[in-house]
């Protein structure tokens, strides 16, 4: 059975490593990524005002999850992250998110299980290939040999990114981050 208020104990910690150090200021390329309700969404118009971009590497339950997922650094906790934007989710959007999506590389029918599953509020984006990381040199991990992005967060306003969430630990309290952050920084 699956508690998805708890992450598993002793998750290694995510390093600063300085790998997204290079974004804050940058513009989102032009590039639609699928969103859960079938429509393509524009990254580079997302519209007016602050949109919650947070990126995640896989939410899937225990069984699914590539051997030793737990051990690496900044894997675990996408379930637990979920949901705590989804408990936060009306209090961000009081504090100034004109929007909040989350963004992994899994596919659409993956992301809409989750959102059911979840009843996430808001939309979820597929990126299969990781094109965005690719675009924006983000931070990417690799598990069992494949890559998947690893957690973390842009503030994005009016296109361009105004504020980088990286590394995100620990994952279940970073959407309380995200809001403390947007309270002491009214657009």
């Amino acid at each position: 059975m699956d508690d998805l208020t708890r992450l598993p104990a002793g998750l290694p910690e995510p390093e600063d490593d300085g790998a997204a150090d290079h974004l804050p200021g940058t513009r989102l390329p032009h590039l639609e990524l699928p969103h859960l309700d079938g429509r393509l969404v524009a990254l580079d118009r997302l519209g007016t005002g602050r949109t919650v971009l947070y990126a995640f590497p896989r939410a899937a339950r225990p069984r699914e999850l590539p051997d030793g997922w737990d051990s690496v650094p900044g894997a675990a906790g996408c379930l637990q992250e979920a949901c705590g934007f989804r408990d936060r989710h009306a209090e961000l959007l009081t504090a100034g998110a004109s929007r909040v999506f989350g963004l992994s590389g899994q596919d659409s029918p993956c992301q809409r299980e989750l959102a059911g599953r979840l009843r996430l509020p808001f939309g979820l984006l597929s990126d299969p290939v990781l094109t965005l990381a690719g675009a924006l040199r983000m931070p990417v991990l690799e598990v069992d040999g494949r890559l998947f992005y690893r957690r973390l967060t842009l503030i994005v306003r009016d296109g361009a990114i105004e504020h980088v969430f990286h590394p995100v630990f620990p994952p279940d309290r970073h959407a309380a981050q995200v809001l403390d952050w947007l309270r002491a920084n009214p657009a």
